[in-house]
């Protein structure tokens, strides 16, 4: 069978040059595209060999069972957690993601993000548009240099913002499953204990539900009223209310957040915030990134095809990352 004889279901959106480059080298079904999933997963669901996602999409339990002939599954993105991973075991199906290739774009957003609550970026902004420096000077803020940066997960986008951070003459610790030997900076086996330390809380740990709601009520009072919390990872892993609360009555400085528990809903109570800096989960979200996510989805495709391996397989499943 030729590779444009397989029949690969699409769930979810990818950018549209690609999902034609998929079109070209597959036989591509987007699901979106049914008006009735339920009835065309019944009638159709068998003869899918292979299904494309991405990180915020993903394939629950339900979408899996529905593809009994399901081999491979490639998601763009490194996060796999809105992916049933028991589904994926069970069935002995190969699951890839795309490491590596947006590690500098979210860094670099972090690092951004964090910058941007602190020295008050947007309500600068804002401040001169709408006339106001004409009448007074914009309040003074945070100084980010020589600050000290607690990581939360010292993956390879922990690091990056690490190594970015120490740019900045940050005095950087981290906290994560177990202390990396490889590494300079300072373990701390106590997320409370380094959120009390730090001036800057950055969450970078991956989501799902071991990391749901690791940052909750007791660590955004240890990270206290200079505090300010950064959360590029998952929407999960803070509690959302909890850091409402918190925010409100002043128990931490303020917030930037790249992702929320219900994205693309975000809670009023966080949108009426002056001192929260709010993205729409946009730190991979560059050409060049996306692009080279999409390739390494196609590379997987390719290889697991032909060879029957993965380009970068998910650990959880028996590859690597």
């Amino acid at each position: 069978m030729s590779k444009s004889q397989i029949e690969i279901l699409l769930n979810g959106r990818l950018s549209p040059d690609f999902e034609s480059v998929l079109a070209a080298e597959f036989d591509l079904c987007p699901l979106r595209q049914q008006h009735d999933r339920s009835e065309f997963l019944k009638v159709h669901g068998r003869k899918f060999k292979g299904l494309v996602t991405n990180g915020i999409v993903g394939a629950d339990a339900d979408l899996i069972a529905a593809l009994p002939s399901l081999q491979v599954i490639a998601s763009r993105g490194v996060g796999y957690d809105k992916i049933d991973l028991e589904a994926v075991k069970n069935r002995g199906i190969a699951l890839s993601n795309t490491p590596d290739v947006l590690t500098d774009c979210v860094a670099d957003m972090a690092l951004g993000a964090l910058i941007a609550v602190a020295r008050g970026l947007i309500l600068a902004d804002r401040y001169v548009r709408r006339g106001d420096w004409l009448q007074q000077k914009f309040p003074l803020k945070t100084k980010v240099s020589r600050k000290k940066l607690g990581v939360v997960g010292m993956g390879r986008i922990g690091r990056a913002v690490a190594r970015r951070a120490a740019g900045f003459d940050m005095d950087i610790r981290y906290h994560s499953r177990m202390p990396k030997a490889e590494l300079s900076w300072s373990y701390m086996d106590s997320l409370c204990d380094l959120a009390h330390w730090a001036d800057f809380l950055m969450i970078c740990t991956p989501g799902g539900v071991e990391t749901r709601h690791l940052v909750g009520a007791g660590v955004l009072m240890a990270l206290g009223p200079k505090g300010i919390l950064i959360n590029v990872a998952r929407g999960s892993v803070v509690d959302e209310s909890a850091l409402i609360q918190a925010l409100v009555k002043g128990q931490i400085a303020g917030a930037a957040l790249d992702v929320f528990e219900n994205e693309p809903r975000v809670p009023d109570q966080l949108l009426a915030l002056e001192q929260v800096v709010l993205l729409p989960h946009i730190a991979s979200s560059t050409h060049e990134t996306f692009a080279a996510m999409e390739n390494l989805v196609l590379e997987n495709l390719q290889s697991f095809f032909c060879n029957g391996h993965l380009v970068t397989p998910v650990n959880e499943v028996g590859g690597q990352l």
